[in-house]
């Protein structure tokens, strides 16, 4: 099985760019090599929407953290008891034995 002509172009546009990045990066090294820097330089291969997402998700599990730490166990168990109180009967646990 081939690939699609649109795989193809993909592959060689992603190919093209990871080698021009790879070239950059020794050129950089090259630079920092000169200069008497030996540092290593992590390189974020994400796209933008990526880093996007990855912020969001890290902002919203800060908020989920802080919003629990809010409330002692005490206030948490108070608010799921008045929850329950506020559910009808359909929500009640079933009899279980018949026979009274």
């Amino acid at each position: 099985m081939g690939l699609s002509t649109w795989a193809k172009k993909k592959k060689s546009k992603e190919s093209k760019k990871m080698l021009q990045q790879i070239i950059s990066n020794q050129k950089q090294h090259m630079v920092r090599e000169e200069a008497g820097e030996h540092k290593r330089v992590a390189v974020d291969k994400r796209t933008p929407a990526q880093k996007a997402f990855d912020k969001m998700q890290e902002k919203r599990q800060i908020e989920r953290i802080l919003k629990k730490a809010s409330k002692t166990h005490k206030q948490s168990v108070e608010e799921f008891n008045r929850h329950l109180d506020t559910l009808t009967e359909h929500y009640d646990i079933p009899k279980v034995s018949w026979t009274k």
